[in-house]
């Protein structure tokens, strides 16, 4: 089971996140520390930067769970899901009570999982869900934590631990943490289900209860999109934007309503209006890397027959990342 798009949904979080970190710069404030110094660089998307400035607060200090939780993210962004994994098991052997750094390992070994052959990805998959598990029992009140934890369950086969008696565990812890996420949860669980009207009266509910409802537009264009609903899923999308265009925290938002129409291959003019708006805007995250944004206009020019401007925007992606394969495999 892939966590990449699920995760995305924290964007507003990890912004919030960034605030606190020690040392974060804003106008005559002091110089950001090392470690805020890289997150930056990891939230801009410029990995190749992450990646040299953590490895140099490793080198001074080998101790820095913080820096090997960074790395592992950096990793998991350029889809570099072994190296995310080692560094992430780095993180947690040198702070085990810390449930952010459970969630990361978590997410890699998901996506690690994903990439596997099948009897690798059997072991990968039920590691992944222990340390989901751990993360919500070192804090039973993070909301991504019990978000991840419930995807697990009703995603996953029994045989790995999954199950989706115990997903409405989940779901009703999260009612008292994040009530949004618990009614995104109940739609995607009633569309496992092939429950399709349930699964929209939910989204509908998370939409109206959030405070940033770009997202959750978003996330219901997505939903449109995969029950060929063409149309509802285009007034989604632009009802999505609409509402990013007052919210400069919920930019992200584009970059996720911009592939949902390259998914459905639906006004191509459009995702690359969002993906320009996004990768040009200073509130960029983890959750949306300025380097696969790019390289997914790359692509978007090449089909509308945009050459020049899909060389351009793929060698802007490999700026960033120098190693990304997606943009290294993009053929003109």
């Amino acid at each position: 089971m892939s966590f990449r798009s699920h995760c995305r949904r924290s964007a507003v979080l990890v912004i919030a996140a960034a605030a606190l970190l020690p040392g974060v710069s804003s106008a005559g404030a002091a110089p950001l520390t090392p470690i805020a110094t890289a997150n930056a660089a990891l939230q801009a998307g410029r990995a190749d930067e992450a990646i040299g400035l953590l490895r140099e607060i490793l080198k001074g200090d080998p101790g820095s769970a913080e820096a090997e939780n960074l790395l592992c993210r950096v990793e998991f962004t350029v889809e570099r899901y072994d190296q995310a994994v080692e560094a992430c098991e780095r993180a947690v052997k040198l702070a085990p009570q810390t449930a952010r750094y459970h969630l990361w390992l978590g997410r890699a070994l998901g996506e690690k999982a994903d990439h596997a052959v099948f009897t690798s990805a059997f072991s990968l998959g039920k590691r992944s869900r222990e340390e989901f598990e751990a993360a919500v029992a070192a804090d039973p009140r993070d909301a991504e934590a019990l978000a991840d934890l419930g995807e697990f369950y009703y995603s996953a086969p029994g045989v790995v631990g999954g199950g989706m008696d115990k997903a409405q565990g989940v779901v009703s812890k999260l009612d008292g943490v994040d009530p949004v996420r618990a009614h995104e949860m109940r739609a995607r669980m009633a569309n496992v289900k092939k429950d399709s009207v349930s699964a929209e009266r939910e989204f509908k509910v998370a939409l109206k209860a959030s405070s940033r409802p770009a997202f959750q537009w978003m996330t219901l264009a997505s939903f449109y999109g995969r029950h060929d609903r063409p149309a509802e899923m285009v007034e989604a999308v632009k009802s999505g934007l609409a509402a990013a265009e007052k919210d400069r925290h919920s930019v992200v938002a584009l970059y996720n309503g911009a592939s949902v129409l390259i998914r459905a291959n639906r006004e191509q003019e459009l995702a690359v209006k969002m993906l320009e708006t996004y990768v040009a805007s200073p509130e960029k995250t983890e959750e949306g890397p300025a380097f696969e944004a790019l390289t997914r206009l790359a692509k978007l020019r090449k089909q509308m027959g945009d050459g020049s401007g899909a060389q351009r925007d793929r060698a802007a992606a490999l700026v960033l990342a120098h190693e990304y394969k997606p943009a290294l495999e993009l053929k003109f």
